[in-house]
């Protein structure tokens, strides 16, 4: 019998509303056995893309509100399409964060479990270094997010210029002084984070403006919440353009982040939410990569460098998360350098 795809029982589900294990199994015209139908129903239901009512014979499942953020999506394919191609929610959705995200975790049990396992050997590792050894991973760390973060936002500075900049202050020749200046900002918010890691226990507004506000100085990118609205290159998207409702955002995120227990969610809900929200004129997924590290720092956790990452792929994964609300794209990129990073700086 063939390996029918998560994606054929999810259409169904979602096609038929509410339903049987049988009448997923009878539909799908015996190419698959009824255990199978079973076995990956309830991953589905591990993976918050499905839910049930009822017991026993009587279980009939159907899509849980929150399948939107877990709907498996081919991102080359889905970006196949043009722009205007797209179907999108083009305005900013106000239930994601106080309602669909609030009500279920980002990882599933087995996402959890792979994460904090690499968390373990991180612990490990660390526990027998001395105080100078450890500075001299998070130095390289730094030098490797500062690279990779600038180079996402299209600076191009190689990873050895920057080094170079960031240990000796001597600039690349052929490059601009913003460039220069936006690796210095890193390298110092970084460093402020490092010396202050319990900035981001509990995470605000006025925390996140203080971390924008270091990464951005002497750039001409006004500070502060801005006051009107702003275009996203490439996307349909249009975020808030009301100061209030975006501070109101970005409360409503703090106040989420803040209440979850598990730190890889409060690092994933940073990175993907102060992207989308677009809370500055500028320099928004920088910031939102700066506060996911500050908190795995603030408990002790490995942070990431996102060194391995295509910028092309992490900017359809967030493009995805902003026309979709579909996380899946920058949660595999989350995981995989996370993974890395404990590989790397452990």
């Amino acid at each position: 019998m063939l390996d029918i795809p998560d994606a054929a029982i999810l259409d169904l589900v979602m096609r038929m509303t509410e339903v049987s294990s049988k009448e997923v199994h009878n539909h799908l015209s015996g190419s698959v056995s009824y255990a199978t139908v079973k076995r990956k129903l309830a991953r589905l239901v591990e993976e918050n893309l499905v839910v049930t009512t009822g017991k026993g014979k009587s279980t009939r499942y159907r899509m849980a509100p929150s399948h939107v953020l877990f709907y498996p999506v081919d991102l080359d394919r889905y970006f196949d399409k043009e722009v205007d191609e797209r179907i999108i929610h083009s305005s900013f959705n106000f239930h994601l964060i106080s309602e669909i995200m609030a009500e279920c975790p980002v990882f599933a049990t087995t996402e959890t479990e792979m994460l904090d396992a690499l968390q373990s050997k991180y612990d490990q590792h660390v526990s027998r270094l001395s105080p100078t050894a450890l500075g001299k991973v998070l130095e390289r760390w730094a030098i490797d997010l500062s690279w990779k973060s600038s180079q996402i936002e299209g600076n191009t500075y190689s990873l050895l210029e920057t080094e170079i900049l960031l240990k000796d202050k001597s600039t690349a020749a052929g490059r601009t002084r913003e460039e220069a200046v936006m690796l210095l900002n890193h390298k110092a918010t970084i460093d402020f984070l490092l010396e202050h890691p319990d900035f981001t226990r509990s995470l605000s507004v006025a925390v996140i403006e203080d971390i924008h506000r270091l990464l951005t100085r002497e750039l001409a990118i006004d500070q502060g919440i801005r006051r009107h609205g702003v275009g996203i290159s490439g996307t349909n998207y249009v975020p808030l353009d009301n100061e209030y409702q975006i501070r109101e955002a970005l409360e409503d995120m703090c106040s989420l982040i803040n209440q979850r227990q598990n730190t890889f969610e409060k690092a994933l809900l940073a990175l993907a939410l102060v992207s989308y929200i677009q809370p500055f004129v500028d320099g928004n997924k920088r910031t939102a990569r700066l506060v996911c590290n500050a908190l795995l720092l603030s408990h002790q956790y490995c942070p990431i460098s996102f060194r391995t990452v295509d910028p092309a792929t992490y900017k359809k994964a967030m493009l995805l998360f902003y026309e979709q609300n579909n996380i899946t794209g920058i949660k595999r990129i989350f995981m995989e350098q996370f993974a890395f990073a404990v590989g790397t700086y452990a």
